[in-house]
């Protein structure tokens, strides 16, 4: 069996991420998989609809294989560490590739977003045209815990939700449930995880008549249609939310979360996820997220690729990693240590444009 499985029945390819082990994580091998199949498809006459899950019960996919990342940084290191490993420019180029090609997909895409949706995993997710998730999705961009920050176009999404929820989620790396999804807009469909055979057999047994998009609609619609969505925290914190609307700087940002008084759970998980972040991180996705606002999908993935790559040679994802998979010690030493000790020039060099000597990350319709 490969890292995906595949097959088609009455039109419909059934594609599935087959790494239960690591929860479906993508490597760049998956990426190169999933690229080629999915390119295939894209005009061949046996297939009008998606539908693209991952193996067991746990999780669709829980982000990308950042140990194999680490392990080419730390070797990069060692020969010359301003220049940017090979094998993680080819991982977030072709990872990128691969969710734009899923946003601009002709036909329907449907994610079953059931378990773990993390990281890589959100980046298949939210380009697809039918999302579905459950009453077991969890999903999360926790990037600022690894020192990276909400990549596979969070510029692009993050910045299409209401109020500052993107801001909150990529700075805290808050968990998400089905019903929060729906509200966010990251999901289209709640739909409780016994009717994914019923899904199934729907979609195979139907014909495909007039639009391929309507036909996948009409049958989600019908299933989903009776469905009671439980009440979402995020939109339960909405007014809390609403506070950080327009702000003006990441310190303003951490100001009110700090000094809110009538702090839960949730709010509480947001904070510790924040103040045991990368503090280099929490002023990169500050700035990410505010001077992408106007960008378009293209250019978001372009410049994430150069932010990216610009990771891989700055110290906190490297050690980021080591912290929470390597060494699993869960105590990163930052570098700078502090949101007060990082100056304008170290987070202008995260932005500096890289002159990469491959090829310039191409989109392609």
């Amino acid at each position: 069996m490969g890292l995906i499985v595949t097959e088609i029945k009455n039109k419909v390819g059934i594609i599935t991420l087959n790494s239960e082990k690591t929860l479906n994580s993508l490597s760049l091998e998956m990426i190169e998989e999933l690229k080629v199949v999915l390119d295939d498809w894209k005009t061949s006459y046996e297939v009008n609809c998606i539908f693209l899950q991952g193996a067991g019960e746990k999780a669709f996919c829980a982000g990308g294989d950042v140990r194999k990342l680490y392990d080419a940084i730390i070797a990069q290191r060692s020969i010359d560490d301003t220049e940017v490993p090979q094998d993680c420019f080819d991982f977030f180029s072709k990872e990128y590739k691969l969710d734009y090609s899923v946003h601009t997909y002709p036909k329907p895409v449907i994610v079953w977003g059931h378990g773990i949706v993390m990281g890589g995993g959100i980046g298949l997710m939210v380009g697809a045209s039918h999302r579905i998730v459950t009453e077991r999705s969890k999903l999360a961009m926790p990037e600022i815990t690894i020192g990276l920050y909400p990549d596979v176009g969070g510029t692009w999404f993050l910045n299409k939700m209401p109020s500052a929820y993107g801001f909150y989620l990529g700075l805290t790396g808050a968990r998400l449930d089905g019903a929060d999804c729906k509200f966010l807009g990251l999901a289209d469909y709640y739909i409780e995880s016994s009717s994914k055979e019923t899904i199934l057999k729907d979609l195979l047994q139907t014909e495909w008549n007039g639009s391929y998009h309507k036909t996948v609609s009409d049958i989600l619609e019908n299933i989903s249609k009776d469905i009671i969505i439980p009440e979402s925290q995020a939109s339960a914190h909405q007014s809390f939310i609403q506070q950080f609307e327009g702000l003006k700087s990441l310190e303003e940002f951490r100001e009110i979360i700090i000094n809110q008084e009538d702090k839960d759970d949730w709010i509480n998980n947001g904070l510790e996820s924040f103040e045991a972040g990368s503090p280099s991180s929490a002023h990169i996705i500050f700035r990410q997220l505010k001077e992408g606002k106007t960008l378009s999908l293209e250019e978001v993935f372009q410049s994430e690729l150069n932010l990216s790559c610009q990771c891989c040679i700055h110290p906190d994802f490297a050690e980021g990693v080591r912290a929470l998979l390597v060494d699993k010690d869960r105590s990163p030493k930052w570098h700078p240590a502090t949101l007060d000790e990082i100056t304008e020039e170290w987070i202008d060099s995260y932005f500096y444009e890289l002159k990469i000597e491959n090829e310039k990350l191409i989109m392609e319709n």
